[in-house]
């Protein structure tokens, strides 16, 4: 199992926006090929990460330019958004 993770920062005043596009992609978001669990995580100032569980050790250019296609529904809320980095996961511990 992989984790790809993203760091991103939204503007100011925009989180419930986020949420709202957040709620709607939901199913595309879980229909990407190889993803087993997605977490996004922001803090107050707007700073957050992604991080999807994958089977997949790569992400094959198809799979990519669907990413970038979700990444752009929030367009008019980010202010940035980090290349994502790839790890092996070395344990997904639940209690």
């Amino acid at each position: 199992m992989y984790a790809r993770i993203t760091r991103y920062k939204m503007k100011p005043g925009s989180r419930d926006a986020a949420s709202a596009i957040l709620d709607g992609l939901k199913d595309q978001i879980l229909q990407l090929p190889g993803i087993s669990q997605f977490i996004n995580v922001m803090d107050d100032s707007g700073a957050g990460y992604v991080v999807s569980l994958t089977e997949l050790a790569e992400t094959p250019p198809d799979v990519a330019e669907k990413i970038k296609a979700i990444w752009g529904a929030f367009s008019d809320y980010v202010e940035d958004v980090q290349d994502p980095e790839s790890f092996e996961v070395f344990a997904d511990w639940k209690a």
